[in-house]
């Protein structure tokens, strides 16, 4: 009896958490326009994009290549600088820097043909102990915040892609369909004028 009891409550826990749109950490429902994707990047084999792309493949999307006849059809997520900073945020009794606040932003656009152009952007932080007893230990732990922060980084860059799709659909609302072919050629031809 006592199993039967436990096993309903897992039952209904599982239940809840499935209705009220629970997913595991790291997923996001990406619109279905946005799941096939070119993404572009600077430096195609950098540690920000193998982890947008690791992140993209998470969340089933999938990413076909850069050809002319892609570019005219598939949105493209164009990746921008990953740019890093950090700020004092503690200090020792010598004056010594004793903690760091890390700073990471990363921007980034996507391209819906005949559509227009959306950037998207996000930052993340992290602290960051210095200790000064142990440098070889200091530079390991700093490269593996630095990781994590990219991680943490491209998970809201995939989210991001829901406020595009947002975006795209109050656009399509407040411009009259004659209007937004103009918006979204212009956009199209920037767009193509930044590569």
């Amino acid at each position: 009896m006592r199993h039967l009891i436990i096993r309903l409550f897992v039952l209904l826990a599982v239940t809840i958490t499935a209705g009220c749109g629970f997913h595991p950490r790291g997923t996001t429902q990406v619109p279905n326009e946005l799941k096939t994707l070119i993404v572009d990047s600077g430096d195609p084999y950098g540690p920000l994009a193998c982890t947008v792309r690791q992140q993209l493949s998470i969340n089933n999307v999938t990413i076909v290549e850069d050809t002319e006849k892609n570019r005219t059809a598939i949105p493209t997520l164009r990746l921008g600088n990953e740019v890093q900073g950090r700020d004092t945020a503690s200090v020792f009794l010598s004056g010594t820097t004793a903690e760091y606040s890390l700073m990471m932003s990363v921007s980034a656009q996507v391209l819906l043909p005949g559509k227009g152009l959306y950037p998207i952007s996000t930052t993340v932080y992290r602290s960051f102990f210095d200790n000064p007893n142990a440098t070889l230990a200091k530079d390991a732990e700093q490269d593996l915040i630095m990781q994590e922060m990219r991680q943490r980084a491209a998970e809201q860059l995939v989210r991001k892609l829901l406020t595009v799709h947002a975006a795209q659909i109050s656009n399509k609302e407040t411009l009259p369909a004659s209007a937004s072919e103009p918006a979204a050629e212009s956009a199209t031809s920037s767009a193509t004028s930044l590569q």
